[in-house]
């Protein structure tokens, strides 16, 4: 059974960091692009970042400069390092990936970040 397995979410006070983790478990194949979303109460979820299998990069503007997501060792394993980090940051952070290549999207069950002024 393919799951996205998240880890890593907290209370950080502003200016802190934290690193969240990603497992695409279930999976054998390479998956090509992996990325994270997030979405505050009573907005729509948006882009964070993504990263393809070729280390290419894509990053939502207001996260630019501050968060970097890459790829893990392991397999199909995925990482955000989020530093400097704002009260508006504050939301649930979502794992994402097409698993195989042309099926389905799968989504983890989110993880909370919540940053303190």
């Amino acid at each position: 059974q393919v799951q996205a397995v998240e880890s890593g979410g907290g209370l950080v006070q502003a200016g802190g960091s934290l690193r969240l983790s990603c497992a695409a478990s279930g999976t054998f194949l390479t998956i090509n692009t992996m990325g994270w979303y997030r979405q505050a109460p009573g907005k729509q979820r948006e882009l964070v970042a993504t990263i393809t299998d070729g280390a290419s990069t894509d990053y939502g503007e207001s996260v630019k400069g501050r968060f970097t997501i890459s790829r893990g060792n392991a397999k199909n394993t995925v990482y955000l390092q989020m530093n400097s980090l704002k009260p508006e940051d504050t939301a649930v952070y979502y794992c994402n990936f097409r698993y195989p290549p042309w099926g389905p999207s799968y989504w983890g069950q989110g993880t909370q970040v919540t940053v303190s002024s």
